[in-house]
């Protein structure tokens, strides 16, 4: 196992910057090979620091070219310089400034961290650690400064020049065919934060006016004719400003507020200080070019880095291992701005699908951590969705236990206190134990404790007494480097059902009001007075805690959650259990009786025709079975995916063939409206729609590929013509093949659509898939520089085909480490991403388990390997002999 990534950076080793930076002034000369970067830095010793001690700033592959200590040059002996740090020996032990000259090649960067090139265009991308690669710097998240930044450029090459905070001045230089911009940012910020631009951008704009009656210049920049399609995300921003003055009180600070959308980008987008860049998937629209889901994504991120605005910049994190200390609670934030928007019951359960999709398997994987890492190998490794969903949980889990009043009582207190300061995860839960009086250091425990808690729940009903008692008892699993493991507090929002299912009114006195329990030992029990007959009883509404349930319920009783629970979570939830009992007793030889499977029929049809239409989006969630992957975390060992995707597949047919003519009246009736709108109710219509047409074609493929080739070719919208492609993905045959040419035909000239189309046949559930995805790299529109594509093919073929990936052969293992080592040398962060897709290796059967061992450990003896995926396929690796 290699060795030259086992430098750890602990949480407990923490101590405060020695020298702190109060002034930065950049000067920014852009050039395409060539960018020289002054910073003057204005420095003095933290008096919270260690005294006399040397200067070490950081640098990553920096090009130094002078360097002055208040204005003197300094000698050879007085510094000490490498691409990866400065070290000034004896630093003044009083104020002083410190200037820097270095040089960069943007065109050359093909990490994408720190300032590079994409389509032309000069961005930059700093977090976690990428500031160091444009000057050396003190690049630690508790460093704030107050920024000033002068950018030059090329007037044809960059007629567009922006920065953090608000402009101040610009002009011409006379005589050299260049220009200037000068940008001054007012609050204090880290250097994570810092953004500049520079490039030929198209521009939509309009006025805000915040509920303090400051005018605002909102407006998103994207590559010139693009600008129609930008619309959408103004248009999200806008909201996003109103709803979080109205829910949270926080209002916007600078005079404006840019949207910068780039081609080439490892994330989905970046809050810098009012200059947020984001890819452009999230941010271009259109009904021919984006679909439902595309128009939903983009209004949730939009709205994620705007609420960064104050959770993230105002009040940022003091170090990396508090990082969920931003983004768990934005993600919380952008959550409950989009159940706001849209449908809040389909947007919860699309959270939860996402968390047990994501961060359950992550949870279950050798790249288990707690939300809050006590340690880390690569920061850029631990942006996952532990730290963003299961963080997000967390926030919501404490809004469920104090209530809202308190809950915003103590954001405000949170944000009042900590303004303008690096905060830590204590500072924010002290705010609520304040405003509350409650001692959450057992609630902290959700922080420092790896692994999904699972939650066992079973009822007695006593009819003599008339009382009816739940015994709950909870544990969670060892993880690595946590073999043991406390109770956690857990909040279980519950009600009783009738079997006829009405709602059933009984006493609990440790339930409160709001219907919340708090299990916070090993094992407790609860009663309820006044119970007539024997409930049925509906736990952990609306997902109100990150956990994996086990509940003694019937079929019977599942069914009528299904028909009639007031929580709507609960009812999907019931259909996906009844669905999973077949999927998973199938996947693993266990025979299920015609009399099980009729009756999970008679549920979904039962379903269809009393509720469907009126929530359409919902009955799409309930139609849509659970994933491969799904049923493969709850089998948990010795997987196979095989033996899943027919049982899938299997059950697929089954329930269309049952439900056939109601499927093909919702199929007909929801017809698409002339005019496309992405408003929820009418893409719940078309979601509604689209999932019949799948099932349709499950129960009867010639049927289903003539109804999805004809609405194919008649689409007036992305959501539907892709819904149709996907169907005939499923359909070996001519129609499909010419299908895929006529979409590539049509959009040959869009990449955000190109990169759907290599998506949806890296996920072809078909032997010859690996060969398919190796010619599609092949193809003209195919480039491993840049990160969309890269993850729509492979991403999609590693992450989506679990049939596929996990080949009995090991193809699809084999595949993905040599594009992970080919990764690794132009994109680092891209290929420890890729990477991931190995995380339910050891989940897999004998065979499987063996050939993705061997996979990894070809990564693993590769020398040189990046410090990113080093330590990802090490820790894939680690403890390996008990799998």
């Amino acid at each position: 196992m290699r060795t030259d990534v086992d430098h750890i950076v602990r949480l407990e080793d923490y101590l405060p910057s020695d020298f702190l930076i109060d002034r930065v002034e950049l000067d920014v000369r852009l050039h395409p090979t060539a960018t020289k970067v002054t910073a003057t830095l204005s420095m003095r010793p933290n008096p919270a620091g260690r005294s006399d001690v040397p200067l070490i700033l950081d640098g990553d592959e920096v090009n130094l070219k002078g360097i002055a200590l208040d204005e003197r040059a300094l000698e050879a002996g007085e510094f000490e310089a490498s691409p990866q740090s400065l070290t000034i020996s004896q630093p003044p032990q009083h104020p002083f400034k410190l200037t820097i000259e270095t040089e960069i090649n943007p065109t050359a960067n093909t990490k994408l961290m720190g300032l590079y090139r994409s389509s032309g265009n000069y961005c930059t991308q700093c977090e976690a650690e990428g500031f160091r690669r444009i000057t050396y710097f003190l690049d630690r998240p508790d460093v704030l400064a107050v920024y000033t930044t002068r950018i030059e450029a090329d007037r044809e090459e960059a007629p567009v020049l922006l920065g953090n905070g608000n402009p101040v001045e610009s002009g011409i230089i006379e005589g050299t065919g260049r220009h200037y911009a000068v940008w001054h940012d007012p609050f204090p910020k880290p250097s994570y934060l810092f953004a500049l631009v520079g490039g030929r951008l198209g521009k939509i704009a309009k006025p805000f006016t915040t509920m303090n009656g400051r005018e605002v210049e909102i407006a998103v920049y994207v590559e010139p004719g693009k600008e129609d399609r930008a619309g959408y995300a103004l248009d999200a921003l806008e909201r996003s400003m109103i709803w979080d003055e109205r829910v949270f009180g926080r209002e916007y600070d600078l005079d404006v507020f840019n949207i910068v959308a780039v081609s080439d980008f490892n994330m989905g987008a970046m809050e810098n200080k009012g200059l947020n860049i984001f890819n452009d998937k999230y941010v271009l629209a259109s009904p021919e070019t984006a679909t439902d889901t595309d128009y939903a994504n983009i209004e949730a991120i939009i709205a994620h880095e705007y609420f960064h605005n104050w959770s993230g910049n105002r009040v940022t994190c003091r170090d990396w291992f508090q990082l969920c200390l931003k983004e768990g609670l934005t993600v919380f934030r952008d959550q409950e701005f989009s159940s706001d928007e849209r449908s809040r019951p389909v947007h919860r359960i699309a959270e939860v699908k996402t968390l047990r999709s994501r961060q359950f398997l992550e949870d279950a994987s050798p790249l288990s951590h707690p939300v809050r890492p006590n340690q880390y190998r690569e920061i850029n490794n631990f942006y996952t969705a532990t730290v963003y969903e299961k963080g997000a949980e967390i926030v919501r889990m404490l809004k469920t236990i104090i209530g809202d009043a308190d809950f915003r009582r103590g954001m405000d207190l949170y944000y009042d206190r900590c303004d303008g300061t690096a905060a830590t995860v204590e500072d924010f839960l002290k705010a609520f134990a304040d405003v509350t009086g409650l001692d959450l250091s057992h609630f902290a425990r959700w922080y420092a404790q790896s692994g999904t808690p699972r939650v066992e729940v079973r009822g007695h009903y006593d009819g003599t007494t008339q009382t009816y008692r739940l015994d709950f008892k909870q544990q969670t699993p060892p993880t690595p480097g946590q073999p043991t493991k406390e109770p956690m507090v857990i909040p279980v929002v519950l009600g009783l059902v009738t079997q006829d299912g009405q709602r059933m009114e009984a006493k609990c006195e440790r339930v409160n009001s709001r219907g919340v329990f708090l299990l916070d030992k090993t094992e407790d029990s609860i009663t309820f007075t006044g119970v007539s007959s024997r409930p049925v009883p509906s736990v952990f509404r609306d997902f109100s805690a990150p956990v994996k349930v086990s509940l003694d319920l019937t079929n019977e009783e599942l069914i009528v959650l299904l028909r009639h629970d007031a929580d709507a979570f609960n009812r999907w939830q019931a259909a996906q259990t009844l669905a999973m009992r077949t999927l998973a007793a199938r996947s693993t030889g266990v025979p299920v009786s015609e009399d099980a499977m009729a009756s999970l029929s008679s549920a979904f049809k039962g379903f269809l025709e009393e509720a469907a239409l009126r929530d359409p989006a919902f009955a799409a969630l309930v139609l849509s079975l659970p994933s491969d992957a799904d049923i493969a975390q709850e089998i948990g060992q010795d997987v196979d995916p095989d033996a899943i995707h027919h049982a899938r597949k299997e059950l697929r047919g089954h329930l269309g063939k049952n439900c056939f003519e109601k499927l093909a009246d919702f199929y007909h009736s929801l017809a698409p409206a002339k005019t496309y709108s992405p408003d929820a109710a009418s893409a719940g219509r078309r979601s509604l729609r689209n999932a019949a047409l799948d099932l349709l074609a499950a129960a009867d493929p010639q049927a289903g590929e003539k109804l999805a080739s004809k609405q194919f070719e008649t689409a007036t919208n992305m959501t539907d013509r892709l819904a149709a492609l996907s169907v005939l993905m499923t359909i070996p045959g001519s129609l499909r093949e010419s299908a895929i040419a006529s979409f590539e035909e049509r959009y040959r000239d869009e990449p955000l659509v190109l990169d759907k189309w290599f998506s949806l046949q890296a996920a072809i559930p078909e032997d010859t898939t690996v060969e398919r995805v190796q010619r599609l790299m092949e193809h003209p529109a195919f480039s491993m520089n840049n990160p969309n594509r890269v993850r729509s093919l492979i991403g999609s073929f590693a992450m989506l085909n679990q049939v596929q990936f996990n080949r009995k052969d090991g193809a699809g293992y084999a595949f993905l480490a040599s594009i992970v080592l080919r990764a690794d040398e132009l994109n680092p962060q891209l290929a420890s991403r890729l990477l991931t897709a190995f995380s339910s290796w050891k989940m897999m059967e004998s065979t499987r388990r063996n050939h993705a061992r061997i996979a990894l450990q070809s990564i693993a003896q590769k020398p040189s390997l990046s410090r990113d995926v080093g330590d990802i396929v090490n820790r894939s690796l680690e403890e390996s002999a008990d799998a």
